[in-house]
């Protein structure tokens, strides 16, 4: 997923020749029992996951159970098939921070009380482990320095990792896993890009009760994590994190 492009590097000793790795960055349209709903410039990995996860963030699917089937078609369509209501009027969305075409969330969505989270809690030592072993993941990452990384630990273990251009579309890859069944919702998430308000609320809808970031979140994101009651953490680095919300699901 990544292609070798020759630069020249200018600085005060001259001009030297260099070659650089850089992430190939697609189109695709996603759509809904045969109707497109939107499109996105993805990573082509993980695709399936990012079908279910973008109609999940447009409001279209909204639990887990409901896609039966995701199609991923050569010519950059996903195609999937779920037990939603057919003939729906196209949701309202809210554009976001996002950039790539993700960066929208349906409206109904941000409005309404939450669901209760499905609770869990996480060691520090766990938290060390889950970073270390989520940032091993893929050479693509420190080959190109364009690639966001988002992964879930819960039971112990890196349950699933997901990376993409886009921060958003890389949670939206996690989601997308747990609406599949892949990978469950009872966890902690851990993204590289920061956690502005439609990453945090995504997470806080579809049940995830710990969220963390390498950088920081914004303050809708943190009002969000309040009214859902997420524990919400960013700066994490193995042996340190920042918690703005909700510290105590984090065990010394």
């Amino acid at each position: 997923m990544s292609l070798i492009q020759k630069t020249v590097v200018v600085s005060a000793s001259g001009h030297e020749e260099r070659e650089e790795r850089l992430a190939i960055e697609v189109p695709y349209k996603v759509a809904l029992n045969d109707e497109e709903i939107g499109s996105s410039m993805v990573l082509a990995t993980g695709l399936e996951e990012f079908g279910a996860g973008f109609l999940f963030g447009q409001g279209y699917v909204t639990k887990v159970g409901q896609v039966r089937e995701v199609l991923v078609c050569p010519e950059g369509r996903i195609s999937v098939h779920a037990d939603v209501e057919e003939g729906s009027a196209p949701k309202e969305v809210i554009i976001t921070s996002g950039c790539g075409g993700t960066g929208k969330i349906s409206r109904e969505m941000l409005e309404g009380a939450f669901d209760p989270l499905n609770e869990c809690t996480i060691s520090l030592d766990e938290v060390n482990q889950f970073i270390r072993e989520m940032l091993q993941q893929s050479p693509l990452g420190p080959a190109t320095h364009c690639i966001h990384g988002c992964g879930l630990w819960a039971d112990g273990r890196l349950q699933g990792f997901y990376e993409d251009v886009g921060r958003h579309n890389a949670v939206d890859k996690v989601i997308g896993a747990i609406l599949m069944g892949k990978i469950p919702a009872s966890g902690a998430v851990y993204t590289t890009g920061r956690l502005t308000s439609d990453m945090v609320l995504k997470c806080a809808r579809i049940g995830i009760p710990i969220v963390m970031s390498r950088t920081s979140p914004s303050s809708l994101g943190l009002a969000i994590a309040r009214r859902a009651g997420v524990t919400l953490i960013g700066y994490a680095r193995p042996g340190r994190l920042n918690v703005f919300n909700a510290p105590e699901r984090i065990i010394c």
